[in-house]
């Protein structure tokens, strides 16, 4: 979830993939894929910037269930899958990126 601010203030939480549209007209519009519209006061950017760091969070979560339905820390999950890379006769190359 992502934390918007209408224009009169109230602060609510809104599940990205609902999103089906998101325009500055001045004002930020979002048009859900219901059809339903919020104004908000968030810029563009922000909002993308909210959903990307949602979906990073999503991600992160997601790298940490392993195969066998645990949650493991992300040290416990990296070697794991370099055991079983090792194990399965594959060479682990670690990938890493660089902030600008």
């Amino acid at each position: 979830m992502i934390r918007l601010t209408r224009l009169n203030g109230t602060e609510f939480s809104l599940n990205p993939d609902l999103i089906h549209r998101a325009e500055e007209t001045p004002d930020t519009v979002l048009t859900l894929i219901d059809g339903s519209r919020y104004v908000v006061t968030q810029s563009l950017s922000e909002i993308v910037d909210s959903v990307v760091a949602y979906r990073a969070r999503v991600v992160a979560e997601a790298n940490r269930l392993t195969a066998e339905g645990e949650w493991v820390a992300d040290d416990d999950a990296d070697e794991r899958r370099q055991d079983q890379a090792h194990h399965d006769g594959a060479d682990v190359v670690e990938l890493r990126t660089r902030r600008a």
